[in-house]
């Protein structure tokens, strides 16, 4: 809680691959959701072409193609009420969270920090990845549309696969038996 929070994805994605690159020696898959999402695609970007570390399957879920520029203004920047506001939208913090004032100073710096990774997130083309991507999708999410999720297709040259589940944004709780089946099918594992 007293370091300071990264409020950029690319010192946040080198810092993340700092702290894997001791562990890259057996065969890996990277799964990322919502912000998460970016952060792991980004991070396979660069262990890929930067470190020459390929994962076996990029797993993805909750959030529009990192191509796709997002429709929604920035809110990293708010006044606080409005702020809060915007967090209300989202649906995956309870009000009892946003409406304890103890609580919300402590985490207003955090997520301000995570929207303002998000919000400043300028993609840049870097050629495509060659290993298998899956992507998952809420079929009742209201900000990551089945279009918009899509377009990960593109950043593969191999195997590409979507799958939309029931769920708002935050499936990743209703259908969380759909997304480990479907994971460990696409990675071979034996459960």
């Amino acid at each position: 809680m007293k370091t300071p929070p990264f409020t950029q994805l690319a010192p946040l994605v080198s810092a993340t691959t700092n702290a894997l690159l001791p562990y890259l020696n057996k065969p890996f898959a990277i799964f990322g959701y919502s912000m998460g999402a970016l952060v792991a695609f980004e991070l396979t970007r660069l262990l890929s072409f930067e470190y020459n570390f390929t994962p076996l399957h990029l797993f993805v879920a909750a959030r529009h193609a990192p191509q796709i520029r997002g429709s929604a203004l920035p809110i990293y920047n708010l006044p606080e009420t409005e702020f809060i506001h915007q967090l209300r939208r989202f649906d995956g913090i309870s009000n009892a969270v946003l409406e304890n004032q103890e609580l919300m100073q402590l985490f207003l710096p955090i997520l301000r920090a995570d929207f303002a990774v998000l919000d400043t997130y300028s993609y840049r083309s870097h050629g495509t990845l060659d290993f298998p991507i899956t992507v998952f999708g809420g079929l009742q999410d209201q900000t990551v549309s089945y279009a918009n999720l899509l377009p990960w297709k593109e950043q593969t040259s191999s195997i590409f696969s979507l799958q939309m589940v029931s769920g708002n944004h935050f499936f990743i709780h209703s259908a969380q038996d759909i997304l480990l089946k479907t994971i460990t099918e696409k990675l071979n594992v034996k459960m």
